[in-house]
């Protein structure tokens, strides 16, 4: 089990303020609140998910949402219907504890495991927000995964992942990109461009039965990017 930090600081990637930060091995931030302005979305990535989710379906009502951190996006729809798988109890206690969150929707435990005992057609949106140490566990990027997601959702529903990786020629940004296009007629994919460490970005990826919209001036700084071709990932590949 990965090591939790919360701390309290007066300067977040250069911006001055107070924060309260999650951060995993003392290094991958989870989650930030804004002690001066709790109802603000600190990062890009949740801002950019939450016009996405808005714009390609603004009457959505029901998400299933894999990994919680704070609860960032839950918190912020939470006139929605949520199911929030997450693995690791004490990051469900550390949220309630320490920002400050009160919904009583998440469930212990591996997020395919959950998602695979609800019934099918269910959801408007999964959301796939989940790392490890070594990044998105290899079980939540493969083509039975993606098959299962799409059984899930009702069939103008959609899956938005968050990701890390060197961009459009990553090889295993463009392995998930071509394993999820096995299961998705429409993908759109989008960087952050503003490189972490060892030239690690940011990276969100849609996948839809319909097309995929988006206004470029709501994605918080994330530009459209195309994987090249890769592998596809099965639940066999080491």
């Amino acid at each position: 089990m990965q090591e939790i930090r919360v701390y309290d600081t007066t300067e977040l990637y250069g911006e001055k303020g107070r924060f309260r930060v999650m951060e995993f091995n003392n290094q991958a931030i989870q989650g930030a609140l804004d002690l001066n302005r709790p109802k603000r979305v600190v990062f890009e990535y949740p801002r950019a998910i939450i016009h996405l989710m808005e714009y390609n379906n603004s009457f959505f009502a029901d998400v299933f949402a894999i990994g919680h951190g704070i609860g960032t996006i839950p918190g912020y729809f939470a006139e929605k219907r949520f199911k929030v798988a997450e693995i690791n109890a004490e990051v469900v206690e550390l949220s309630r504890r320490s920002f400050g969150y009160t919904l009583d929707n998440v469930e212990i435990g591996d997020g395919r495991q959950i998602l695979e005992h609800e019934p099918a057609n269910r959801y408007d949106y999964i959301i796939l927000d989940a790392f490890t140490a070594k990044g998105t566990p290899q079980h939540l990027t493969s083509d039975g995964f993606f098959r299962m997601t799409r059984s899930k959702l009702h069939p103008q529903g959609s899956i938005i992942m968050n990701l890390m990786g060197k961009g459009g020629h990553d090889p295993l940004i463009g392995a998930i990109h071509t394993t999820l296009s096995g299961e998705y007629a429409y993908i759109k994919t989008f960087a952050l461009r503003s490189g972490g460490a060892a030239g690690m970005l940011n990276i969100l990826m849609m996948g839809s039965s319909r097309p995929i919209r988006y206004q470029a001036r709501y994605l918080a700084g994330f530009t459209e990017i195309h994987p090249a071709p890769g592998y596809v990932i099965g639940d066999t590949c080491e």
